[in-house]
């Protein structure tokens, strides 16, 4: 059903693709948006390694939830900041797609978890990511991508 990568010497390893979905901080969500256009957006996540699942953060209203519910199937793109070999200027870029299925995290006091999980990827201010829960921790919502299929690829842009 999902495709392999063509350039076998390109393909990533499992345990790269993990490192990049734990490590990098953004990347851009797909779903089926209005009248069957896709619809993607830059978004940060956090990736669980115990259930293998990434979450994200979000508002209860807007396209992309509106989406979501009329459409479980979505792809995340992520890629990292890429490296230069030496004596070479163009950059080696690794990147992993993740095809899976969205579900609403309906266990709030969960939610809040993965919120402050996700809030430790950009900061390490425990006070301040306390006082974003207390103040804004009632009207989050948390969704999963459930993986089916994950695949990671490195390219040169040469």
């Amino acid at each position: 059903m999902f495709r392999d990568v063509t350039r076998k010497k390109q393909k990533l390893s499992p345990e790269e693709c993990v490192e990049i979905l734990k490590n990098e901080k953004r990347g851009v969500l797909s779903v089926t948006g209005d009248d069957g256009y896709p619809y993607g957006l830059p978004i940060n996540h956090y990736y669980d390694e115990d259930d293998g699942k990434l979450y994200f953060h979000s508002g209860k209203t807007g396209h992309k939830i509106d989406s979501i519910n009329k459409c479980d199937k979505a792809s995340f793109c992520v890629y990292d900041s890429g490296f230069k070999r030496p004596g070479e200027w163009a950059l080696n870029i690794r990147s992993v797609i993740v095809f899976g299925r969205t579900e609403i995290v309906a266990d709030h006091e969960k939610a809040l978890e993965i919120s402050v999980r996700l809030s430790r990827k950009f900061t390490d201010d425990e006070d301040y990511i306390q006082n974003e829960v207390k103040h804004f921790g009632a009207g989050v919502l948390v969704f999963a991508l459930v993986p089916e299929h994950i695949t990671g690829k490195i390219v040169n842009e040469a």
